[in-house]
């Protein structure tokens, strides 16, 4: 009996059948009618935030883009502006060295300058000395020698004498020459 029993679902009855498929119309139907538009509307609503977030990521990642170049754009500026600013004073440290070279050496001349007349002035101070001690010793001499006193008039005479004896120019011209 226990075929006999599992028989009724292996063979296919008429009522059975119909009442199957008009179950199953009426679930499509009202499948179809309310949960198949509800489901729709979800899957709309879902592909609507997915096309929404692309376009938000697009847009995003088009911002970031424009970004990027303005970065760009900005750090090849400012690596300009700092090679600008190296050079501006590269040019200012040149400037400032050949002032100095220039100012150093305008010094260096003036202190030559100053010690050839502090030179000239000592050589003329030295010379107007030999000269004072030449003439007294001149006289001393002539007085000795002579074994009398000169007059001034002697003394001047005799001094224009020896003066013109002497050389001086010799002394005199060593005065323009650099050591």
């Amino acid at each position: 009996m226990v075929l006999a029993s599992s028989s009724w679902l292996i063979t296919p009855d008429v009522g059975l059948t119909i009442w199957t498929l008009l179950v199953f119309g009426i679930s499509l139907f009202i499948l179809a009618k309310f949960v198949l538009p509800r489901i729709g509307q979800a899957l709309d609503k879902r592909q609507a935030v997915i096309e929404d977030s692309i376009d938000s990521a697009d847009r995003t990642r088009r911002e970031a883009d424009e970004l990027l170049v303005e970065y760009r754009e900005l750090l090849r500026d400012a690596r300009q502006e700092a090679e600008e600013i190296v050079e501006r004073a590269r040019q200012a440290n040149a400037v400032n060295e050949r002032e100095a070279r220039s100012e150093a050496q305008a010094r260096r001349e003036q202190m030559l300058e100053q010690t050839r007349r502090d030179i000239e002035a000592e050589t003329r101070r030295a010379l107007d000395e030999i000269l004072r001690d030449v003439v007294d010793l001149t006289v001393q001499a002539t007085e000795l020698v002579t074994r009398k006193v000169l007059t001034e008039e002697d003394q001047r005479r005799l001094v224009e004498d020896a003066m013109s004896e002497l050389d001086f120019t010799v002394l005199s011209s060593g005065l323009g020459r650099q050591p």
